[in-house]
């Protein structure tokens, strides 16, 4: 029947889609506003990240191969690797919280009048917000300037021995570096990509400091399925004399980084909890909402006081002692403790100031307000239940009416999405809805920066539908709450293209008794858990909750007369993106 209903939805959607730089000038050149979109779509035509993975899959026996080819691609641009020493590069990798731990230490030193660069990964609305200087993306105009710069050099580069240009990840972390030398950053901030030892980001020789974020089970093709297989791979980025801190681990892993930590000679330091630095009655405030948040500070506090002192800045009018404690290690911990200290008032400031959009973000849009984390793996799902169960369930009903709770859900890649699922269970979402990353059915309606060529509509779809399935089993075996047997539905639900209705995915085999629903676009996914009620989404052509489909009809008069719908969206970043770009504008002007 799913297969029947895809085949049948394939057939509506073709209907609805038918309908070295260090000598140039820093100053933005003049490009014209379709040069950005060309060097978009240019850069989409180089290797997918799926083909990367693939590529990072064969070379990994050999992770020489990988950085030495990495190093070719970097001379062919124009630099050498001993450039990026000029960078005085943060190096931070992890599973859960290395982004948001980035950020804060970049908003942190950039509160020390510091000229800041910040590469991260995946961007959310636009391709570049992974390369930031002071904060804020790249602008369209350098980001041509520095796209066509580097994509010329690779190309004009190539012979019968170097024929390849490097994949979507690596070029753009060699047009990252390429950014922050001719733009006179202070300092950079590197994200990992994925995992450590062999990402694309450790030729990195000479960081001044490296952090490691909480670790867990992600990417188990790539770095392995166990956490000390992973914690080995994140390992990889520490450097001989360079001073590291990992956050609180569990003990096996941890010991893993302490044996590589050694292997190298890095000196490891595990940080203090952020309790440890509110001394009296002082609360550090964090502009990034969730508990879990508060090691990731922790983090950036150590990060960004020892590349303070370790480039010659005072932080703060403490006057600070050596950050490397030389105390022997006790026999109950094989990390040693990094000191805790006073933190400046830049530091609190700078925790206080950091903002990282897709992660514990609220939107309040009048009766809809939107929770948006981009948690993907079993922890960082953990994390965001706790957040979210704090922030919406324990707030009081609306008195003059009912509250109507949301999931809308997606995850990608070989994560277990059925540990996923499970875990959202406590949140009581009185729907749950299961989209895949697109924002729109036609695929010329979709952005160049949001475009993804790894995965087709129908595999994505199928994704989904195995998703609404394996809620449905979950709420069976919790005995959730169920709606009266609807009429059977032969089919796709085809749309009335007079009335513009939704597309809709049908259901599973067994008949349709469960609250749940999957639509093909992020956009039709909004209009029908909005209906029309979100001042800041545009109204659809139709009345959204006129449907045929019995859970969408019904769902829709609860949606229409509730006092407050909340929506929680989560699974993938890329999800995230696609709905904020939907909900504000502006994020891709």
């Amino acid at each position: 029947m799913v297969a029947r209903g895809l085949r049948a939805l394939r057939g509506a959607l073709r209907g609805a889609a038918g309908s070295g730089g260090r000598r140039l000038s820093t100053r933005p050149a003049r490009v014209p506003a379709a040069d950005y979109q060309d060097a978009i779509r240019t850069l989409n035509t180089l290797q997918t990240n799926a083909s990367y993975l693939e590529q990072v899959k064969r070379e990994r026996g050999d992770p020489r191969a990988q950085l030495e080819a990495m190093r070719g691609f970097l001379e062919r641009s124009g630099l050498q690797v001993e450039d990026l020493d000029r960078l005085n590069i943060i190096h931070v990798t992890g599973t859960k919280g290395k982004g948001s731990a980035c950020a804060f230490t970049e908003r942190i030193l950039r509160g020390y009048g510091l000229r800041t660069g910040f590469y991260s990964s995946p961007h959310l609305v636009q391709v570049r917000e992974r390369i930031r200087i002071n904060g804020q993306p790249l602008s369209k105009e350098l980001f041509s300037k520095y796209f066509w710069l580097v994509y010329r050099r690779l190309r004009g580069t190539k012979d019968e021995s170097q024929a390849n240009m490097p994949a979507y990840f690596r070029f753009l972390t060699i047009m990252a570096f390429h950014v922050f030398l001719q733009e006179k950053v202070d300092l950079a901030v590197v994200e990992v990509g994925i995992g450590g030892a062999f990402d694309c980001t450790n030729i990195i020789r000479a960081p001044v400091v490296c952090g490691v974020s909480s670790l867990g089970i992600d990417h188990t093709s790539i770095l392995g399925d166990t956490v000390e297989k992973i914690a080995w791979q994140k390992g990889g980025i520490f450097k001989p004399g360079v001073p590291a801190f990992t956050v609180p681990q569990p003990e096996q892993p941890l010991e893993v980084l302490r044996d590589r930590a050694r292997e190298c000679g890095c000196p490891l330091y595990l940080c203090p909890e952020l309790d440890a630095f509110e001394a009296g009655t002082r609360v550090l405030e964090l502009g990034l909402a969730g508990s879990h948040q508060r090691s990731n500070a922790a983090l950036a506090l150590q990060l960004s006081r020892t590349w303070l002192q370790r480039r010659g800045y005072e932080a703060g009018t403490d006057v600070l002692q050596d950050v490397l404690p030389g105390a022997e290690l006790s026999a109950q911990r094989s990390v040693p403790l990094a000191p805790t200290f006073c933190p400046s008032d830049a530091m609190i400031q700078g925790l206080r100031d950091t903002e990282w959009p897709g992660r514990t973000q609220v939107l309040p849009h009048g009766p809809v307000t939107w929770y948006i984390d981009g948690a993907h793996t079993t922890s960082s799902i953990q994390a965001c239940v706790r957040w979210f169960r704090q922030a919406a369930l324990n707030e009081d009903k609306p008195q003059d009416g009912s509250e109507v709770r949301v999931l809308l859900f997606n995850a990608t890649g070989d994560r277990d999405t059925a540990a996923l699922l499970k875990l959202l269970l406590p949140c009581h979402f009185d729907y749950a809805v299961f989209c895949p990353n697109f924002t729109e059915v036609s695929v010329a309606a979709n952005s160049a920066d949001q475009q993804n060529f790894n995965v087709t509509l129908e595999n994505a779809l199928t994704r989904c539908v195995e998703n609404q399935k394996t809620w449905t089993r979950l709420m069976e075996e919790k005995g959730g709450p169920w709606l009266p047997a609807p009429l059977e539905v032969g089919g796709l639900l085809q749309p009335d293209p007079l009335r513009g209705a939704l597309l809709l995915v049908p259901p599973a085999e067994r008949p349709l008794n469960s609250t749940s629903l999957v639509f093909p676009c992020i956009s039709h996914a909004l209009q029908w858990i909005t209906q029309g009620r979100d001042p800041h989404l545009p109204l659809p052509a139709s009345k959204v909750g006129a449907h045929p489909h019995p859970v969408a009809t019904s769902g829709a008069v609860l949606l229409q007369e509730a006092a407050a719908i909340r929506v929680l969206v989560t699974g993938s970043l890329h999800l995230v993106g696609g709905v904020l770009k939907l909900l504000d504008p502006t994020l891709s002007q």
